[in-house]
């Protein structure tokens, strides 16, 4: 998979990228990849932002530049691209899914007051939030999209079942993850459920997954 990322601050990603899950899915041949949109702005002074038509507070990104940076990051074909903004949709394993079958992605990170509307009408395929609530920009949620897409590729977690029976997976019926239990198996009274030390693998998966169902009810009825 390739993996792109537009934004203002590419050096924000260094620690990102030290991330063993990343290192791995690079080691296996996926690909990430940074672009700066002052480096291709076709402003002077590396100029990206304006002020609003009609008024108000804060600076815009300029379709201009951000149509700039995709025509010089992509010559002939476009992969998928999709813009991180508040108001996308909700990212969700089942999306995860659907964007890591995608040879290749590319998420778009805004800052200030976000981008020129022209860029999620005519330059975006998808958007995506990570949540009902705004950040100074977009890095963390495509660090966010990055790590959750990576994460699912081969070899990313050192072992192929390491993913498979994560919170919301399919493996789950999307429901989340049972809890976990390791050494000690008494501490301060607090013991871990005799089930698990029973050596009974039937037995033990039957009771994770009434965990899971539990905890979903539990997740259900907060919703309310």
């Amino acid at each position: 998979m390739k993996l792109d990322i537009f934004t203002l601050f590419p050096e924000a990603f260094d620690w990102f990228r030290t991330q063993r899950s990343v290192t791995n899915a690079l080691a296996e041949g996926n690909e990430l990849q940074l672009f700066d949109y002052r480096e291709t702005t076709p402003l002077s002074a590396g100029q990206v932002d304006d002020s609003p038509y009609g008024g108000g507070a804060g600076m815009v990104l300029r379709v201009d530049v951000v149509d700039a940076a995709l025509k010089a990051a992509y010559e002939v074909e476009r992969p998928r691209v999709v813009l991180l903004s508040p108001t996308g949709r909700l990212l969700d394993d089942a999306i995860a899914d659907e964007l890591v079958a995608e040879p290749h992605v590319a998420l778009l990170s805004g800052r200030y007051e976000g981008f020129d509307d022209r860029v999620h009408r005519h330059l975006a395929d998808d958007e995506l939030s990570i949540g009902r609530y705004v950040l100074a920009g977009g890095e963390l949620p495509a660090m966010v999209v990055a790590d959750v897409l990576m994460r699912k590729l081969p070899g990313a977690l050192g072992h192929e079942d390491s993913a498979a029976e994560e919170s919301f997976s399919q493996v789950l019926e999307g429901m989340p993850e049972y809890p976990h239990y390791t050494r000690p198996p008494s501490y301060r009274g607090w013991d871990v459920p005799e089930i698990l030390l029973s050596g009974d693998h039937e037995k033990v998966r039957r009771w994770r997954l009434e965990q899971s169902r539990a905890r979903a009810e539990q997740f259900e009825a907060g919703a309310e």
